[in-house]
């Protein structure tokens, strides 16, 4: 099968299209024909040796955690999903090795569920990492319905999955953002805030009160000043601040689950959240899409089409 890989860390210009052999699918896997694979900035992140302290890598190196595609065959043992389904998932392993940019995937179950009826194989690939950061970051925080939440940049992949899914719960929501996506962010669904020098300032103007929990989708000091407006110190979570746990907040690490990859897609075919796929390349442009992602200026997702 194609599939891009690399052979030790570097940067895109690593990145190769190759021909090598169908994984293999074992108890509580599933062999995915991928239709399309997410792009993130964990990607070349990985790739760069920034997780090399956390997590074990094997080479060659098929990168991507995020698909969308076609159940193509079962493991032994394995009746969650039959041949012909169409899932979704995150499809993280216990070690870097075989990712999602690839005409085939075997994937573990447990990071898997059916694909939302409502999107197409692109729309539904930008979801799973994105998605579940931003919700498994507002269950962390504990927030309930009529709470007000603070989202540190709110426009981007994450913070725009965020705004929507706390909305839909009922959450009064704060994005902060460029003043060129305050209207982005209206649609959405929240009150903007422009980031930057001042930004506690009118935080407190807009909610005198105060705010009930922040979520940190950037970092650059952000946990500091969310921990000043919260009226409780230890709902603020950030997935950008690696000191975060350090300053009494929490540092969220994203985590494969069926039963959260169902609540998006149940949510998203309610037309509750939707995936604005800004770039969709072919995998040969696997380098291209990681230069896209790591310029920082996309507003939507990015995906490579297989």
């Amino acid at each position: 099968m194609k599939a891009i890989t690399y052979d030790a860390y570097g940067t895109s210009q690593d990145l190769k299209l190759v021909d090598v052999p169908q994984p293999k699918v074992g108890p509580g896997e599933v062999l995915v024909r991928v239709k399309a694979a997410g792009v993130n900035p964990v990607d070349w992140k990985l790739a760069a040796g920034y997780l090399d302290p956390i997590l074990e890598v094997r080479y060659p190196v098929i990168p991507g955690w995020d698909v969308a595609g076609v159940v193509e065959a079962v493991g032994p043992d394995t009746f969650d999903f039959a041949v012909g389904d169409e899932v979704y998932g995150y499809v993280r392993k216990e070690w870097v090795e075989l990712g999602t940019y690839a005409e085939l995937v075997s994937a573990p179950v447990r990071t898997l569920a059916r694909k939302p009826r409502s999107l197409g194989f692109e729309q539904a690939a930008g979801l799973p990492l994105a998605g579940l950061t931003a919700y498994q970051s507002l269950q962390r925080a504990g927030l309930k319905s009529g709470e007000t939440v603070v989202i540190h940049s709110a426009a981007g992949g994450t913070g725009s999955f965020g705004v929507q899914i706390a909305v839909a719960l009922g959450l009064r929501v704060i994005g902060t953002a460029g003043a060129h996506n305050h209207d982005y962010l209206r649609a959405l669904g929240a009150e903007p805030v422009l980031y930057g020098e001042g930004m506690a300032d009118r935080i407190r103007a807009l909610a005198p009160e105060g705010i009930d929990a922040g979520l940190d989708f950037f970092g650059d000091g952000a946990v500091e000043i969310l921990q000043s407006l919260v009226t409780e110190r230890g709902r603020v979570v950030s997935i950008a601040d690696y000191e975060a746990a350090a300053k009494g907040a929490h540092q969220l690490w994203v985590r494969p689950d069926t039963a959260d990859l169902t609540f998006l897609a149940e949510l998203a075919d309610a037309g509750g959240l939707t995936v604005n796929v800004e770039h969709a390349l072919p995998l040969a442009e696997a380098a291209r899409a990681w230069e896209l992602s790591a310029a920082g200026r996309t507003r939507g997702k990015i995906v490579l089409t297989v």
